[in-house]
């Protein structure tokens, strides 16, 4: 175990090892956080900035077209060294290092302008630092640092913070998706009404044709009982008869009934 301790700690001293670290604990908090990243991360995106290309870690999609930068930093080496130490002055000393190198990240971060020189990010930059003993060591050693960053417009997160950051972000792109649905809905339901609205005009206006139709077909019959079966009914009497049976129409008096008119709010 003190081999294997050793060259964890020989490899977490090596500086594209610890940055691998700590772009798999990003991603690794992303999906902790209901954030996939084919939706609503673009890792190691290229934008385009006042002073040049900027190149973050993560740029988290907001709803309303805004976005979160994610910078990855893993000071550790001051860190490493501090635990290694024989005495209690050593130790401190290398803890003041592990912060000096803290704020040098928070300055180097705030020097690059992510929130200025991008028009869709958000008023802040988060410093993702991937152990929460990390930050609490360096804030130890200086009190001042978590609100100096803040000054810079930067918010430096640990895993258990950055996960209800991100978990905020999921409950408001799914208030959003609601909110869209919900429109869609309301659209979907007035297309209906006006569909169903054409509908009804239309068969009202074949009801009125139909009544109109029966209207006649009474007037005729009222006729030929009227004025022609008197004189065929003459011939029965006269007898003059046909082979054939005959059967005399009689009125239709069933109303055409008009379809109610539709009053439905959508609003």
């Amino acid at each position: 175990m003190q081999q294997e301790t050793a060259r964890l700690v020989t490899a977490l001293r090596t500086p594209h090892v610890r940055g691998r670290w700590g772009e798999v604990a990003l991603r690794r908090v992303a999906e902790l956080s209901g954030m996939s990243p084919h939706c609503d991360f673009l890792e190691q995106s290229t934008h385009e900035g006042e002073d040049g290309r900027l190149r973050p870690d993560v740029v988290v999609k907001l709803p309303a077209g805004r976005t979160i930068i994610i910078d990855a930093k893993v000071a550790l080496t001051a860190y490493l060294d501090a635990l290694e130490a024989r005495t209690e002055d050593e130790r401190r000393a290398h803890m003041q290092r592990h912060a000096a190198q803290l704020r040098s990240h928070v300055g180097k971060l705030a020097e690059r302008g992510y929130a200025a020189q991008l028009r869709e990010s958000a008023e802040f930059v988060v410093l993702f630092i991937p152990g929460d003993t990390f930050l609490a060591a360096a804030a130890e050693a200086d009190p001042l640092l978590i609100e100096q960053a803040l000054e810079k417009q930067i918010v430096i997160a640990t895993p258990s913070t950055l996960i209800a950051l991100l978990r905020a972000v999921a409950y408001g792109w799914r208030q959003e998706k609601l909110a869209e649905n919900a429109q869609r809905i309301s659209d979907l339901g007035r297309d209906l009404h006006d569909r169903l609205a054409t509908l009804v005009t239309r068969l009202a206006a074949m009801g009125h044709q139909l009544g109109k139709a029966v209207r006649a077909y009474n007037d005729t019959v009222g006729t030929l009982e009227s004025r022609v079966l008197p004189a065929v009914r003459r011939f029965d009497e006269l007898g003059v008869t046909s082979g054939k049976a005959r059967t005399d129409p009689s009125p239709i008096d069933v109303q055409v009934r008009q379809p109610a008119l539709l009053e439905i709010d959508l609003e």
